[in-house]
């Protein structure tokens, strides 16, 4: 088969076609037909080297991706019945196991995870759903917030960031994030109560609007320290690049993974739901051929994408 990955870690141009043994599902997993894959900014992790340290004794070539979307090909023994050949799908995929990520036309992976996919989404869409809003959902219970208090979300109109929007409101939560004037009116249909703008100071222009500061704020830009004098004294902040302090002021820093949550079969059935029932929204930038790796991630490293890019695995072959 078929797949878009790498023998040296660096920037997007060393992405290539790659012909590599088709997968055969061992006990308790399933083989999947890929047909969409999400581009994600951990991926352009992954290419430049990042999870090195874990792929250590794997030769390449290394392929890249989390999220995918597709068709149940095989079952493997010992799985529960709960998927059959046939169904449409989607999963997580962990790009530092045993059988490489998810830029592949078929990809093996653990039952438990994959669902079904959001039965009024296409492919592409589905395969924007897993990765981001999983990493959201961890975010807020990190956060554990009542009904009623604020969340502050940082990176409002970012993949992760639109989702902890759309379901803290489903928690019964009001959420303050920022965003620029092209995203404002993005974030408010998502359900943001409060929107600030994100240049400049974006914590003293929290505590402009949260006199006490936030009781639990997720940091979807990545600001690290400087976010810290937007938390309220005893707060709590999520952080999704591994940042975990130093804090101050008794505020305790949870650095998300959504990795953590692989074969979490029941979060990823409830996304899935949400999904379907409209609660997330499934938001696609643009679908490109997979050959076109290379430009998607250089796309996305430039920044101010809207929705995740998609890459179409669905032919049968992949044309250089």
């Amino acid at each position: 088969m078929q797949a878009i990955g790498l023998y040296e870690f660096g920037g997007p141009e060393v992405l290539q076609v790659v012909e590599v043994p088709e997968p055969d599902p061992g006990p308790g997993e399933l083989r999947i037909r890929v047909h969409a894959v999400g581009v994600n900014p951990t991926d352009l992790t992954f290419r430049a080297g990042g999870r090195a340290a874990q792929l250590t004794g794997q030769a390449g070539p290394y392929i890249p991706g989390v999220d995918a979307a597709g068709v149940v090909e095989k079952v493997g023994p010992e799985c529960s019945g709960r998927l059959a050949v046939g169904d449409r799908v989607i999963a997580f995929v962990v790009p530092m196991g045993p059988h490489g990520g998810s830029y592949a036309q078929q990809i093996v992976v653990p039952e438990a995870s994959a669902v079904a996919a959001p039965s009024h989404a296409t492919l592409p869409e589905a395969a924007t759903l897993l990765l981001n809003a999983s990493a959201a959902r961890l975010s807020l219970d990190a956060l554990a917030l009542r009904p009623g208090q604020t969340v502050v979300v940082v990176g409002g109109a970012g993949a992760v960031g639109a989702y902890a929007i759309q379901l803290a409101k489903t928690d019964g939560l009001a959420v303050l994030t920022d965003a620029s004037p092209a995203d404002k009116g993005l974030v408010e249909s998502l359900g943001a109560d409060t929107v600030i703008d994100r240049d400049g100071d974006v914590a003293r222009r929290i505590r402009d609007q949260l006199a006490g500061g936030a009781p639990g704020l997720i940091d979807g830009a990545a600001l690290d320290a400087t976010i810290l004098p937007a938390v309220a004294d005893g707060g709590r902040l999520v952080t999704l690049k591994g940042w975990a302090g130093p804090a101050e002021r008794d505020i305790t820093i949870y650095p998300i993974s959504s990795f953590d949550s692989a074969t979490d079969t029941a979060l990823f059935d409830r996304l899935r739901g949400q999904a379907d029932e409209g609660i997330l929204t499934l938001r696609v930038a643009d679908v490109l051929p997979a050959a076109r790796a290379s430009e998607a991630h250089r796309r996305l490293a430039a920044g101010g994408v809207r929705g995740r890019l998609v890459l179409d695995f669905s032919q049968s072959r992949i044309q250089p």
